[in-house]
């Protein structure tokens, strides 16, 4: 509703001391790659100082400048961009009061953009934040597609099966309902691929909607279709943090399942693949999955288990 009701931006032209160049945005953007691909191999907490640091000493300066307002929106996109990697981090630490004030930056700036695309996917971002804090599903998919009531003829909007799928099956394990499966779900595919998207949508990677729909499945107690999509996931290409995710939510799903001995050595493979992150939220995991693998009783889980306690030994 904030999204739709305000009145959109006429003019995002700006007078200042220092002029604002094309060179300076492409600096951004290829800034924006370079701290996704940090986060994705080294986790949110070492890499949201950096951004933040590169946001106060490089970019504020930028939004302060002098720009026209052809360029003066793409700089808004640039920075937007920036901002919700940051959110993303914060995210990765648990801290999601902040991530959810980076989402709301990133969301605006898009707005001054006037690129609904990215607007929609920030939104989304908060709305996965929001019921990852606590805040009723119901409310957090409400807000998730506040921003999208006119995006859905964006080129970006190509990705919205992967969004749609995670908020609707997350939400429902959350309320103990049973779980519509959306058809990008059961397909285990990624997004449509037709046109250009967002480049920030690269989070959206083969076999997330499988994972999803693997938790809610866990959580339902359909084990054999939880494995199903759980291993289809892990078969998939992924950044090293986000196969760190899969390997525990297959470990998790064997344990269930009595495979204790399976469950162990996909828990040395996660344990390795996890050396050198720092996560708040991979932490967890691997506290949770230790957990059960000493709760299983096997001579392997236990050895597997002491592999994940020297792991954790390092603080964050």
């Amino acid at each position: 509703m904030e999204w739709e009701n305000p009145p959109e931006d006429v003019d995002v032209s700006r007078t200042g001391r220092t002029a604002v160049s094309a060179a300076d945005i492409a600096v951004l953007v290829a800034a924006r790659s370079h701290y996704e691909q940090m986060y994705r191999r080294a986790g949110g907490i070492a890499t949201r100082a950096r951004i933040v640091g590169f946001l106060t000493t490089e970019t504020a300066p930028l939004l302060r400048g002098a720009y026209g307002d052809a360029l003066g929106r793409r700089l808004h996109r640039a920075t937007g961009g920036l901002v919700a990697v940051a959110g993303i981090c914060a995210y990765d630490a648990d801290a999601h009061g902040l991530a959810q004030r980076y989402f709301h930056q990133a969301l605006r700036l898009a707005k001054a953009s006037g690129d609904r695309g990215s607007a929609r996917t920030w939104s989304r971002s908060s709305s996965t934040s929001r019921c990852s804090w606590g805040v009723p599903a119901g409310g957090g998919v409400r807000g998730g597609g506040a921003a999208g009531g006119g995006a859905a003829d964006h080129p970006g909007a190509g990705r919205r099966p992967d969004g749609d799928a995670g908020e609707g099956v997350r939400a429902p394990g959350r309320r103990g309902g049973r779980v519509g499966l959306h058809p990008a779900g059961r397909g285990g595919g990624g997004a449509d691929q037709s046109g250009e998207e967002p480049v920030e949508t690269g989070y959206v990677q083969p076999g997330l909607v499988n994972v999803q729909v693997a938790e809610a499945l866990l959580g339902l107690g359909e084990l054999a279709a939880a494995h199903e999509h759980a291993s289809a996931a892990v078969g998939m290409p992924s950044h090293d943090r986000g196969r760190v995710h899969r390997l525990a939510m297959l470990c998790q799903i064997e344990l269930r399942q009595g495979e204790a001995d399976g469950a162990a050595r996909t828990a040395v493979e996660m344990t390795e693949q996890a050396r050198g992150m720092d996560s708040r939220r991979l932490r967890d995991r691997l506290t949770q999955v230790r957990e059960h693998l000493l709760a299983s009783g096997g001579g392997d889980a236990r050895e597997a288990a002491a592999l994940i306690d020297g792991a954790l030994r390092v603080p964050l």
